[in-house]
Formats: C-alpha cells, sequence, structure tokens
C-alpha cells in the first residue's frame, strides 16, 4: 500500500492502458492505494507475466518501482525488458526470475484475481472507493 488519505483498493493489468491511466491520477491525489493484480488473459497475455514480475520484485522490497516501471512502459513486456527493468532496480535478477517463475508467486496473483472475481471485479480497471465497486473505464469518471 502506498499513499496516505482515503483508502482506494484497485484491481488492475499492467497491459491495460486505461489501469495505466488510472494509476497515473490516483498518484497525483491524497490517497492510499492498495494494488491488486487482476490480469485479463484473453486480451492482455503479457499481464499475467507482469503480474508476477511485480509480486518477484516486491520479494526484493521493490514492488512499487517496478509497479511504476510496468505502467510506464506497457509495450515491453517480455522477459529481456523485465529484466532490464529488474537490473535498474537493483535487484538479484537470478533470484528475480526463479521468483517470478515460482509457484508461490504465481499463487499470489491467482490470489488477487480470484478475490476480484469474489468481489465482482470483471473487467479493469476498477477500483473500490469507501466500499463502492467503480468498474471498468467509469472508474476513470472518479478519480
Amino acid at each position: 500500500m502506498r499513499g496516505e488519505g482515503r483508502l482506494v483498493v484497485v484491481y488492475g493489468d499492467y497491459e491495460c492502458p486505461f489501469c495505466a491511466v488510472l494509476d497515473h491520477r490516483l498518484a497525483e491525489l491524497d490517497v492510499r492505494m492498495c494494488f491488486r493484480h487482476f490480469p485479463v488473459r484473453s486480451s492482455h497475455p503479457r499481464a499475467w507475466p507482469a503480474a508476477c514480475a511485480a509480486e518477484a520484485a516486491g520479494r526484493q522490497g521493490h514492488f512499487w518501482p517496478m509497479h511504476d516501471a510496468l505502467f510506464a512502459d506497457q509495450g515491453r513486456l517480455e522477459d529481456p525488458h523485465l529484466w532490464a527493468r529488474a537490473e535498474s532496480l537493483g535487484l538479484d535478477v537470478e533470484r528475480f526470475d526463479a521468483d517470478r517463475r515460482s509457484e508461490s508467486v504465481l499463487a499470489t496473483v491467482k490470489s488477487s484475481f480470484r478475490a476480484g472475481v469474489r468481489c465482482g471485479v470483471v473487467t479493469t480497471p476498477s477500483a473500490f472507493l469507501d466500499g463502492v465497486l467503480h468498474p471498468g473505464r467509469t472508474v476513470l469518471d472518479h478519480f
């Protein structure tokens, strides 16, 4: 979680351009953001590996820097670019790569996705503000 102020729980996908817009807007507001993975494989095949990359970076204390880097360059989410990001963040790249491919990181991403489904999330971006779900692109109207 990062920031201060009102809590916003975001379900997002690192390949979704609307998620990047929402992330940028939230970064400029006085809110506490909790990010949950909701990679949509059908339209964003690189979103799952990107979510695992963010979680793996988090194991080395760099979730938010990786999160920001993934949204900043959504066109480059393949392995060589993920490794380059990890290296630029000062991560142990071998550990990063092993972690992002691990069952425990995959389980974390799956758990986040399933929690979103249980809460009524069906698309990205989706955000909960004061416990109210704002689904899809309409969430951009609230921020």
